[in-house]
């Protein structure tokens, strides 16, 4: 078992603090934050994460780091910062909409192929509410988290579908034999209102 799946809900709170400091004080100074040293030890394993910004009316931006490839320590950071500033789907945040943004950070489990001899097992080999997505294909890649298809109702075929139009892929490639298919699990910790209470938002089988 990885050190991400070990993390404390108290681990949590200190992720999405972290991703707040980081986000509010890049926009309002120009300066990148730097971890206590306790903090940043506790962090040192490399993992996947993503950081999600939220609004009450939608999505204010997201921006993560698929793969196991830094430390948490420093990717917690970057992905708020850049989640705030470099999603090309919205304008940078301003520092005025800190008050009505809620942070979320989904650290990630290492991403795992799933071994299939028939396309049609993938969909008894994913589950809905546990398992996120990346799809490849030559120059294609996809990545949808695990909270998306619960918060849209998918099944687990609208879930390939949609990953497969994520890669800019037809929403049936993934029948095709031809996609490499990953899994892998993310643990959730997110505000409950603009800098509130953080908690950990439950999971398939938690």
């Amino acid at each position: 078992m990885s050190k991400n799946t070990k993390l404390s809900d108290s681990d949590g709170v200190l992720l999405v603090k972290t991703a707040r400091q980081a986000a509010t004080e890049f926009l309002s100074n120009g300066n990148r934050i730097k971890l206590e040293t306790e903090h940043e030890k506790k962090f040192s394993f490399d993992s996947g994460v993503f950081i999600t910004l939220n609004k009450p009316d939608g999505l204010r931006g997201c921006i993560g780091f698929p793969m196991p490839e830094k430390k948490l320590s420093h990717v917690i950071i970057e992905g708020a910062i850049a989640a705030a500033t470099e999603d090309p789907r919205f304008p940078p945040v301003t520092t005025k909409e800190l008050d009505d943004i809620t942070f979320e950070v989904t650290v990630l489990t290492p991403p795992v192929e799933i071994d299939v001899s028939n396309p049609m097992e993938y969909l008894t080999k994913i589950k809905v509410g546990r398992d996120g997505l990346i799809i490849r294909h030559s120059f294609y890649s996809g990545l949808l988290l695990p909270q998306v298809p619960g918060e849209y109702g998918w099944s687990v075929e609208e879930f390939l579908q949609h990953t497969c139009n994520k890669a800019g892929l037809e929403k049936d490639f993934w029948k095709s034999g031809k996609a490499k298919i990953e899994k892998f699990e993310g643990i959730v910790f997110k505000e409950e209102t603009p800098n509130g209470k953080v908690v950990r938002e439950k999971t398939y089988g938690s």
